[in-house]
């Protein structure tokens, strides 16, 4: 950690244990690729494994455990409305009873007792049906409470927390969702890939906290040109992605320009200094559906074209060679 610049902290010591250990062959293969590349393996990146691959193991304890309350709790109700079909079955075969009995022809002090007996069985009754919806009241609270519990770890284990963004799980999720849609749809589907350019040396000239300015500014600007249906996430580090069903390369790349154009407009300004942080530009590569492509085939499309331009002198927007469209 002290040769990559890693501050000490649990999460980062969590990554680079895991790594010594080489138990997991995913973040083995990640930072291995990363080191051969020659990128930087710094908080930045420590964090975004640390987000990938274990960001969601708190996430998952909650749920297990509010599941496990939530279906107590459910296991109460049952129980609840059991008793009250026994009861109800018991004050039914009084009713009963009292009736047949009537039709006797007691007398006065015979009728009476019954009347009484009867009194006293609605009585009990009424009791009980007080007492079992103050019950179920309880615990239809509780499993409100459990309920809305349950989706905000869901939401929690799908956003990432620095942009208030999609994460990659849910980028992962959905990608695979709208790729079978495009298909069933016979319609296009393309996905822009978003990174920063010269991000490192923002974050060595500014520290790590204008770095975050940044991202979160980038995570506002990419939302503010996306459609209702689309969906914008932190693929990673500095690098964002734009999922955009029906929508094909050439729209898609049109998007993507006017995106491209208005962060280069905006100026930012550090925030605890008010100092002018110049000009913050990105580079983007739009791929658009082929039959033949998995998620992987996609995006691995799409991040060639983000290289292309890149290694094009950066600030601009390159889309595949050849677009085929999608055709069942």
């Amino acid at each position: 950690m002290l040769e990559h610049g890693v501050t000490p902290s649990s999460a980062h010591y969590e990554v680079w244990l895991e790594y010594q250990l080489g138990r997991n062959a995913a973040l083995k293969a990640a930072i291995d690729a990363r080191k051969q590349a020659g990128a930087g393996l710094g908080d930045e990146f420590t964090a975004q494994m640390h987000e990938q691959h274990f960001g969601n193991a708190s996430a998952t304890a909650q749920i297990v455990i509010t599941s496990e309350r939530l279906a107590r709790d459910l296991n109460q109700v049952v129980s609840f409305l059991q008793q009250a079909e026994e009861k109800s079955g018991d004050y039914g075969r009084k009713l009963e009873s009292a009736a047949t009995n009537l039709n006797r022809g007691l007398d006065s002090e015979q009728i009476r007792q019954i009347v009484s007996s009867l009194a006293a069985a609605t009585l009990d009754m009424a009791n009980h049906n007080q007492h079992l919806n103050d019950q179920l009241s309880r615990s239809t609270r509780e499993i409100e409470t459990l309920r809305t519990s349950l989706e905000s770890v869901r939401v929690e284990s799908l956003t990432d927390a620095l942009t208030g963004l999609s994460n990659r799980r849910m980028f992962d999720e959905t990608l695979r969702m709208r790729i079978d849609e495009a298909r069933a749809q016979k319609a296009p589907l393309c996905l822009v890939l978003c990174d920063i350019d010269y991000f490192k040396r923002f974050n060595d000239t500014w520290g790590h906290h204008t770095g975050d300015q940044i991202l979160r500014f980038l995570a506002g600007a990419m939302q503010a040109h996306a459609r209702p249906d689309f969906l914008v996430a932190r693929y990673g580090g500095e690098e964002f992605a734009m999922i955009m069903p029906r929508v094909d390369v050439h729209a898609a790349a049109k998007i993507a320009e006017t995106m491209r154009e208005a962060i280069q407009a905006k100026r930012l300004r550090r925030r605890s200094t008010n100092e002018d942080l110049g000009q913050v530009t990105v580079s983007l590569g739009v791929a658009q559906l082929t039959p033949s492509d998995t998620p992987q085939g996609l995006i691995e499309r799409s991040d060639a074209c983000l290289y292309s331009s890149k290694r094009g002198g950066r600030n601009r927007v390159t889309t595949d060679v050849a677009p085929v469209l999608y055709v069942a």
